[in-house]
């Protein structure tokens, strides 16, 4: 696999050109500054190609293209979003590169309750527990209806819980979640995030699963017709919170929308990080069943704690060999998938990778790196990975 690494563009802490030294071979990144529904140029596109390339590296993956809320909701305006979004995939197209990566999460990107919960080793991880996602949906964010989806043990847990928080531990939490992707969220209020959860007021499950359909009906086909391949990224974390529905939770939710949307540029990026909070999800299984349409991976690894709810596990991230995903033998599926594909004579039978969601490690945590997104963290993960596929290249 090809060993790629996310920079968050000139304003990421890493300098590019340190990145040599980890052995990254290319790089994952987008235009972060230009806002959902906004087409990006052809200029907007080159500086940032020109700048990876000046420092001898490839735009080898967008994370993300993202999808508006628009979008997602089928609101108004989604049209001129959507052609906007064909817009970007020409633009791209013709800067050779293509490989996007984009989610279909209602509102954030990712929760988390804490992004740099002490390990025993004495570095930090992000955490995601329950009972403190309860404390501000029921307590802080006071959603209408937020009751119903937690039983009384929880409820009572919960209010016990923000009894005991100080107003600067409130306001904490508050910024952990609504920040969803680092620095993406970071002016929202509290007031912000109630107004976008009305928009999906009356959105069932079934229905953004219809809509992610109708985006990809429209999107695939041109993506095909440029050489391009669309990954979507799963749920993060795989279940339902504040009321809102997923689609893209496990294996069957990704054969239903491959094939709703039967062609080669639709395909996914298997994380094996979301994915694997799901005690159901088999990795490996993953790509034996879905391999072909495999374009992304993301290799980090979770581990689930045992005091939480079963259908919502509390959990952390955890170094890349350690957590609940077997990432010896999806790594051993992903190589099998390689050669099968440059046996074919696939001209992207090299699936790019990267190691996601490092823990805090070293002078990491003298750095003040987006969370999730650390230097040593993320090297240890990479060498770990970069072992494996060593061990199993052919």
């Amino acid at each position: 696999m090809k060993q790629c690494w996310r920079w968050f563009g000139p304003a990421d802490k890493i300098p590019l050109a340190d990145l040599h030294q980890v052995g990254v071979e290319g790089i994952v990144t987008a235009l972060h500054h230009l806002a959902p529904g906004t087409p990006w140029s052809d200029d907007e596109i080159s500086m940032r190609q020109d700048l990876l390339q000046s420092q001898g590296f490839t735009w080898d993956v967008v994370e993300s293209l993202p999808v508006s809320e628009t979008i997602k909701t089928q609101g108004t305006g989604a049209s001129e979003h959507l052609a906007a979004y064909k817009s970007s995939l020409q633009a791209l197209a013709r800067q050779g590169i293509h490989t996007v990566c984009y989610n279909f999460m209602p509102i954030l990107d990712w929760t988390r309750t804490a992004l740099r919960a002490s390990q025993p080793h004495g570095g930090t991880a992000m955490l995601f527990r329950l009972l403190d996602f309860a404390v501000f949906d029921l307590h802080i964010l006071k959603r209408h209806g937020a009751q119903e989806d937690y039983s009384t043990l929880q409820r009572d847990a919960a209010s016990a819980r923000f009894d005991n928080l100080s107003d600067s531990e409130r306001l904490t939490l508050q910024q952990t979640i609504i920040a969803g992707l680092p620095g993406a969220n970071d002016n929202w209020t509290l007031d912000d995030v109630r107004r976008r959860l009305a928009s999906y007021d009356g959105i069932s499950p079934d229905r953004l699963r219809a809509h992610l359909i109708d985006f990809l009906s429209e999107v695939a086909p041109l993506a095909q017709s440029l050489g391009m391949r669309l990954c979507c990224h799963p749920d993060d974390p795989p279940f339902g919170l504040l009321g809102l529905p997923r689609v893209m939770s496990s294996t069957d939710d990704y054969a239903h929308v491959l094939d709703a949307v039967d062609m080669a540029a639709n395909g996914a990026t298997l994380c094996t990080g979301s994915l694997g909070v799901n005690a159901d999800f088999d990795a490996p299984g993953f790509v034996e069943r879905l391999g072909a349409r495999i374009h992304f991976a993301h290799l980090r690894n979770t581990k689930r704690l045992s005091d939480g709810d079963p259908n919502r596990p509390d959990f952390f991230e955890a170094a890349h060999l350690e957590g609940d995903t077997d990432m010896v033998a999806t790594v051993r599926a992903l190589m099998a998938e390689q050669l099968r594909r440059r046996d074919e004579g696939r001209d992207d039978w090299q699936i790019p990778m990267r190691p996601d969601h490092g823990q805090e490690l070293l002078s990491d945590r003298d750095m003040d790196s987006m969370p999730g997104y650390p230097l040593i963290g993320r090297m240890r993960g990479l060498a770990e990975l970069r072992g494996i596929m060593a061990a199993f290249a052919g």
